[in-house]
């Protein structure tokens, strides 16, 4: 058992700092980054849909093929320590931002709460609420647009 007054690693190191197993620990499940997301060419405004990508399993939220994943979707973003903070359409509960950010991890993240399931049980993942890309023709993108617990309204 851990020691409760030991300090958590995302809050004494950088995320630059952190191992491999620290760093994809940060990683909450919460599926929104692996959704669609659209940009209004005049204002250059990020939209983000219920669509996600076709590895996406919506039931556990997490990719289907993460080692292969940019190979098989080239343009899957790769988080790094030094784009997370320049990738402001990452969704605003995402603990890489948060952390990135200098702000405290949510109660209900995993390495708080100490289930992987309070996400989901909080209802701030997109678990079994979205459509894979294969089955959403391109013009309905658009209509497709939602707002994801956490996230800002767009008004």
């Amino acid at each position: 058992m851990s020691d409760p007054k030991k300090t958590p690693f995302w809050k004494e190191k950088s995320l630059s700092e952190m191992s491999k197993t620290e760093w994809e620990s940060l990683c909450d499940s919460c599926g929104k980054c692996c959704c669609i997301r659209l940009e209004d060419e005049d204002t250059g405004q990020i939209y983000i849909t219920d669509i996600v990508c076709k590895l996406f399993d919506p039931s556990v939220c997490r990719c289907t093929d993460y080692p292969n994943r940019s190979i098989k979707v080239p343009d899957c973003v790769t988080l790094t320590p030094d784009n997370v903070d320049k990738l402001h359409w990452m969704p605003q509960t995402c603990a890489y931002r948060l952390v990135s950010e200098d702000k405290d991890l949510p109660d209900y993240h995993h390495l708080v709460s100490g289930s992987s399931e309070t996400i989901h049980e909080v209802g701030m993942s997109v678990q079994d609420a979205v459509v894979s890309e294969i089955l959403v023709d391109e013009e309905q993108h658009p209509h497709r647009i939602v707002i994801w617990p956490g996230e800002p309204d767009m008004d």
